[in-house]
């Protein structure tokens, strides 16, 4: 089993998509400079046009690691403002720990550009649609998966 962190953000009207993402960042990064970092703010545009369309409202972005899965959701409107349901606490973990990966929702509509764009500045970073739960480990690079193909001919002996 799969220990879960969650995480909720005020986003806007609080702050606008461009400064939530910045916060999701400093959480992910523990406020520390390097590569993932880089890589984290160089999908700003595209993660803060996926937060301003209210796509992890409801489904998360999911942030594996070799540690524990970190969810984030993000408030809006009114909840945003209030807040008292935002938990931006930071996690006892380093969730980029090893071979991380993060994915976004997105609205399906927007799907494939958003895949396009991020794919132009990372292989960690993905996108899905915010219907489809996340089920398998995000840390395996589908890349280097392989299909296993049985030979009946062969094990039975024929």
């Amino acid at each position: 089993m799969t220990t879960v962190a969650r995480r909720t953000f005020r986003s806007t009207p609080a702050r606008d998509a461009l400064a939530t993402w910045a916060a999701i960042v400093d959480l992910l990064t523990q406020g520390r400079d390097g590569a993932p970092r880089a890589e984290l703010l160089a999908v700003a545009g595209v993660a803060a046009s996926i937060i301003a369309d209210h796509a992890p409202g409801d489904a998360p972005i999911v942030v594996t690691c070799d540690g524990p899965r970190t969810r984030i959701y993000c408030l809006y409107d009114d909840d945003a403002i209030d807040g008292s349901d935002a938990n931006e606490d930071l996690l006892g973990f380093d969730p980029l720990n090893g071979d991380w990966r993060v994915s976004l929702p997105s609205p399906i509509d927007d799907l494939s550009w958003v895949q396009g764009a991020l794919n132009h500045h990372s292989d960690r970073i993905t996108a899905r649609d915010p219907d489809t739960p996340v089920t398998k480990d995000l840390s395996s690079n589908t890349a280097d998966t392989q299909t296993l193909v049985l030979d009946s001919k062969g094990f039975l002996g024929s």
